[in-house]
């Protein structure tokens, strides 16, 4: 476990109200963050609703009259060229996709004669029109349209003579798809050069169109939960969790311990280890704190001597000890106390010293020899 004496200070003086502290917004945070994640926000976005798409297309077919490639009756559908005289006249079939049978659908068939000068058109006239109100079953409008192509070779040989020193002429087939789906209303024009010759005719481009309708609306769309959020708020619970353990296991802690282990810290530069005499000076002058220690080592430029065994913090100066200790005075700290009462055996009987029993009989005061022989 780390060693801390800051900490173990703030655990010792508010162990209780940290831990639950912690553990509170332990808790709180972990709980926010399920929420985030269990809420996702929203945000409005615009979006496409109603989408819709109408397509119309154009087809041919014609039945073959006299005999020639084909035999007289013969059907012929989307042939890429149809002959002269065999297949005078030519069925436009136009069907329209529409989203519903509730739609209401029209088309118009035009035939057009135009002249051409440099690529611009300086003539034009419509030679046939023809507008189909087309019933809708299974979601497709259909309408038929017969177009005599033996007329319009005839009309269109008269324009030619007319503007043949002018421009160039051409015949333009066009199918114009008129509807109303209830939701979207609009129109889809499809045309095709239609060229003619003497003995054949066909359509040079296909006939088809494609139109999606849809409408624009503000929507709400639900977010990804925040991860970073979801992440940084379980990050603080479980830290926050984990340090409510770490300051329930260190308690108890002695505050003075700590306090004293702060100090020490703080003032390591001016504090060394060492042992002091117990005689050491003749006046010793209790401070009250460690910082007043360290304060007078500063004033006197001399340092701290950090008596373990004593727990004594002591600066000399000459015959002054300046001093401080959890103990209290001096003669506690210094000078140990010893048990200086009556340890000597008391004398008995047995151990009396009787002279008779140690030397004997003394000799004659007057016998000098006899006394230099004890």
């Amino acid at each position: 476990m780390i060693d801390n004496p800051r900490l173990d200070l703030v655990i010792a003086d508010r162990g209780r109200i940290l831990a639950i502290v912690l553990a509170l917004v332990g808790v709180l945070a972990l709980v926010g963050a399920g929420w985030v994640a269990a809420t996702p926000g929203t945000s409005t976005t615009a979006e496409e609703v109603d989408r819709e798409t109408v397509a119309t297309e154009g087809t041919t077919s014609a039945t073959v009259v006299e005999d020639g490639p084909w035999e007289v009756g013969t059907e012929l559908e989307d042939n890429p060229v149809y002959t002269l005289p065999e297949v005078p006249a030519l069925t436009l079939t136009a069907e329209t996709t529409v989203p519903s049978d509730d739609a209401e659908v029209a088309h118009e068939v035009r035939v057009r004669h135009e002249a051409e000068h440099d690529e611009a058109v300086f003539w034009a006239e419509t030679v046939r029109e023809e507008r189909t109100v087309a019933t809708v079953e299974d979601g497709v409008a259909r309408s038929e349209t017969t177009i005599d192509v033996d007329a319009l070779a005839a009309e269109r040989a008269d324009v030619e003579t007319e503007f043949e020193s002018v421009g160039a002429v051409r015949t333009v087939l066009e199918v114009v798809a008129v509807y109303d789906t209830g939701t979207h209303a609009d129109e889809q024009t499809l045309s095709s050069p239609l060229e003619l010759t003497e003995d054949a005719y066909w359509l040079e481009e296909e006939l088809t169109a494609s139109t999606d309708h849809s409408e624009t609306a503000q929507v709400e769309v639900q977010e990804s939960p925040n991860a970073a959020a979801v992440a940084g708020l379980a990050t603080v619970g479980l830290l926050a969790l984990a340090g409510a353990g770490v300051v329930h296991t260190r308690r108890p802690i002695d505050a003075e311990s700590a306090r004293r282990s702060v100090h020490e810290r703080r003032y390591a530069e001016w504090i060394s280890a060492g042992s002091i005499p117990m005689w050491v000076g003749d006046y010793h002058v209790e401070l009250e704190t460690l910082e007043d220690v360290v304060d007078v080592a500063i004033d006197t430029s001399a340092r701290v001597v950090h008596d373990r065994q004593r727990g004594l913090f002591a600066v000399v100066n000459d015959d002054v000890v300046y001093y401080y200790s959890e103990r209290g005075q001096w003669e506690k700290t210094a000078w140990p106390e010893l048990d200086l009462g009556n340890s000597t055996p008391e004398a008995t009987d047995e151990t009396a010293i009787r002279p008779n029993e140690s030397f004997g009989e003394l000799p004659d005061p007057d016998d000098d020899d006899a006394w230099e022989r004890i």
